[in-house]
């Protein structure tokens, strides 16, 4: 048993007073004579005795009052475990999770309402002159000053939900900075209380670092049902989006629970029209590909957005993106010698593409952004400048395509095979061979054959005279796309930063093949155009991806950037620097709901940007207590404690971990009832 006033035992010389009364009974008796005394004296000897047990039992019921009142003062306790004795000040900082996952409802209500309740429980049970810190997963700088409690409690009722979530590391981190300030640091106590529903996926238990200057108090809220349906991602199944063509789009289901899931509707809008409407069946966690067909009729920026409905958890029921059909595809054939009559007939013979001729020594290595498709034709030498050139394009994520020379500069074109991460061109080799293999399921070959999964018999494919061999490396990333029958390669790609490279081993002239004339050259050449006839923007995290990275660096006149959404009333101007041919534009936290963002310069449209919230909050899987306090248990040096809160007192529960079981109740009881001992004994008690 310890004492929080101690220094009030010091009142317990007055028990000498009522020990002085007993001994020193100040009362005259006066002498009255009989004549005979021989029964009174019988009567005297018994009357004594009972007179002094009496008076014994009287001054027990006194000494026992007045030791139990400065008992009472000194407030003893019993303290619960291996509790150190309370210091003169306390700093609490509580952590409240406004996570997206405390939309979840316990048998209590929605968990951030308990979570708040229960923040308040807490302050109530310490004392007003305490100083507490509220912080939640926003992680404000006004959440890192200390506060009183009537501040706390005021704090507190303005938690709103959030699209952040942080681990236990980064929270308990931020708890200590707070606590630990000032100088008096070493005369008070640190507690630290964390409520939160503690999901896996968020809080990372095992990842903890140990601290043992703080006391943690987990205080884990459950949900009545852990069942959450979600819009996880979404991916197109071609690489670019045809104008009043049919296109496909494949989204990913979870569903994260027990019960099974029928006929959900999901919906997909661009533009805010409905273009497509598929119904949803899941069994308990488990996730589906759905597919969905859409047309785009209009060129443009394109904002999409999909939707299922579910409850109670709604964040990520939603899922933007957002896409550019362009009206138009800009190529340049960049020629060596003379203009390619393949290339002229096939190109300009649809008004849908652009084609511009350039002879390789006169280029605009400035315009090059300007093109979605770069044919390199049969250029001899490939100049330093171009090949630094070619490879910033397709970093940034153009398209380019590579016939070589008859006569060309194979230590030049390596100069560009090796920066893109491609294959060496080896020398010509004459030797006739057939094309003997074709990988159709590339995207390029989609649609060419009636068969999806299976090529024609009796196909009639390329014949080659003579070709360029290429090296055979496990570095290279290069991806074959038609093959010879000795193995080696015709036709082949390989991606590089954000953009493609497909390159022939042959020129097109008739005496190296009659791959100009064969049915397949157009569709080659087409669908690599048509890689370039839209821009899919990928969708970015809130809180994650704060900087956006945007080809174009020439801004049309000086004019500012500008990051909208007029149906949020949003409207930011972000940090820019520029880095090579591209800008980086920085957002800093400023976006804080979902949905398409447009980025303008002035009243120019530059692009369609959608932001989603973090799906690691859709995975509703929680520790459980025992698994808290095993995993807890599991890491040395960290003084913590589980208090199970559901439908209990806490503030009662709270004051019994700070300062044990106090006994001062008790101790006043037990005044009482001596006293009352001690009137009864007065009263009734006859000598």
């Amino acid at each position: 048993m310890r004492f929080i006033h101690p220094e009030f035992l010091f009142a317990l010389f007055a028990l000498a007073i009522p020990i002085i009364i007993h001994l020193f009974n100040f009362r005259k008796f006066k002498k009255i004579f009989f004549t005979n005394v021989r029964f009174l004296r019988e009567i005297k000897q018994d009357t004594q005795s009972k007179s002094k047990l009496k008076h014994l039992l009287i001054l027990l019921s006194r000494l026992l009052a007045v030791a139990f009142l400065v008992l009472a003062f000194a407030q003893p306790y019993i303290p619960a475990g291996n509790q150190q004795k309370r210091k003169s000040t306390r700093k609490i900082s509580i952590f409240i999770d406004n996570s997206f996952s405390m939309d979840a409802v316990s048998k209590e209500g929605a968990l951030l309402k308990v979570a708040q309740k229960k923040a308040h429980d807490i302050a109530m049970a310490f004392s007003p002159s305490d100083q507490f810190q509220l912080l939640t997963n926003d992680f404000k700088s006004t959440h890192q000053r200390l506060l009183s409690r009537e501040e706390f409690l005021l704090e507190t009722d303005q938690v709103q939900q959030g699209p952040s979530a942080k681990s236990l590391s980064e929270i308990l981190t931020r708890q200590h900075d707070a606590l630990f300030t000032g100088n008096a640091d070493a005369e008070s106590d640190h507690i630290v209380y964390i409520l939160s529903d503690f999901q896996k996926s968020q809080m990372k238990l095992e990842n903890l670092s140990t601290d043992s200057s703080m006391t943690i108090n987990f205080i884990p809220l459950q949900s009545v049902h852990q069942q959450n349906l979600y819009v996880d991602t979404c991916f197109l199944n071609t690489p670019f989006i045809q104008l009043n063509a049919s296109n496909e789009l494949t989204v990913r289901i979870k569903n994260n629970g027990e019960e099974a899931i029928e006929n959900i509707p999901l919906k997909l809008l661009i533009n805010g029209e409905q273009k497509s409407l598929a119904s949803i069946s899941l069994n308990g966690n488990s996730t589906s590909d759905v597919k969905l067909s859409f047309t785009v009729s209009k060129p443009g920026w394109q904002k999409a957005e999909l939707s299922i409905t579910d409850f109670p958890v709604t964040f990520d029921d939603t899922y933007f993106f957002s896409f550019n059909v362009r009206p138009s595809v800009q190529l340049l054939a960049i020629n060596g010698k003379t203009e390619s009559p393949n290339l002229n007939a096939l190109y300009q013979s649809d008004p849908y593409f652009i084609l511009k001729n350039a002879n390789s020594e006169q280029l605009d290595y400035s315009a090059f952004r300007n093109y979605q498709l770069i044919l390199l034709n049969e250029i001899s030498n490939l100049s330093s400048g171009l090949v630094q050139e070619l490879k910033r394009y397709v970093q940034q994520g153009g398209q380019l395509f590579i016939i070589p020379a008859p006569d060309a500069n194979l230590s030049t074109y390596n100069d560009l095979m090796t920066s893109i991460g491609g294959p060496d061109y080896l020398p010509l080799n004459t030797i006739e061979e057939k094309v003997s293999k074709i990988e159709n399921d590339h995207i390029i070959f989609k649609d060419v054959f009636e068969k999806k999964n299976k090529l024609p018999e009796n196909l009639d494919l390329p014949l080659v005279h003579s070709y360029y061999s290429f090296s055979k490396t496990t570095k290279n990333k290069e991806e074959p796309l038609m093959k010879l029958q000795n193995g080696n390669t015709f036709l082949s790609t390989v991606s590089f930063g954000n953009g493609q490279v497909y390159f022939l081993a042959v020129p097109l002239e008739t005496e190296f093949s009659n791959f100009a004339r064969h049915a397949l050259f157009v569709p080659i050449f087409i669908k690599s155009a048509l890689n370039g006839s839209s821009e899919i923007s990928s969708p970015l995290i809130i809180g994650k991806n704060n900087e956006i990275s945007y080809r174009d660096s020439i801004l049309p006149g000086d004019n500012v950037l500008h990051l909208k959404n007029e149906a949020l009333n949003f409207d930011i101007i972000p940090e820019v620097r520029k880095m090579d041919n591209s800008m980086i534009l920085s957002v800093h936290d400023q976006i804080s709901n979902s949905g398409s963002y447009q980025l303008y310069a002035d009243k120019t449209l530059l692009s369609e940007i959608s932001f989603n919230f973090d799906r690691i909050e859709s995975d509703l899987t929680c520790y459980t207590t025992e698994e808290l306090e095993k995993t807890m248990n599991g890491i040395t040096g960290i003084k913590f404690s589980v208090i199970q809160a559901e439908g209990k007192d806490l503030s009662h529960t709270i004051n019994q971990l700070n300062e044990g079981k106090p006994l001062w109740k008790i101790c006043i009881t037990l005044v009482l009832l001596f006293l009352a001992a001690e009137i009864l004994l007065i009263r009734f008690f006859r000598s």
